[in-house]
């Protein structure tokens, strides 16, 4: 079984990102997930993959602040801010930051991420 608190979610996510666990980051979304890498930029399949790993090639944690998780039935809206700051492994100095909307739906192995848009109120 998978999370079973919407609430815990984004803080498993972050958890899994910092731990540079992509197969575990991964298990949290469904297989047709859209993830937004940039405003206006969906993509799905292994373009959502590709666009993930680019944020973790950076080499550095992210911080994350939830603010919101709102529930209704099996669906849920959650809002957190969040950021990727530092000096990446290539030397360059990165100050990434948002503020994450994201679609979740509990299932039958607990909630999953359906849509995740880290710049989500752009």
């Amino acid at each position: 079984m998978g999370i079973t608190d919407p609430d815990a979610m984004q803080m498993a996510w972050a958890a899994r990102f910092n731990a540079r666990d992509v197969d575990g980051m991964l298990e949290m979304f469904e297989p047709d997930a859209v993830f937004v890498p940039q405003p206006g930029m969906p993509t799905t399949g292994e373009d959502s993959v590709n666009a993930m790993m680019g944020f973790l090639q950076v080499g550095l944690p992210i911080s994350l602040t939830p603010r919101h998780v709102y529930v209704i039935g099996d669906l849920a809206l959650a809002i957190a801010d969040w950021a990727i700051k530092g000096t990446a492994a290539d030397g360059s100095e990165v100050d990434l930051h948002g503020t994450t909307a994201d679609v979740l739906r509990r299932g039958n192995e607990g909630w999953k991420i359906v849509l995740d848009n880290p710049f989500g109120t752009a």
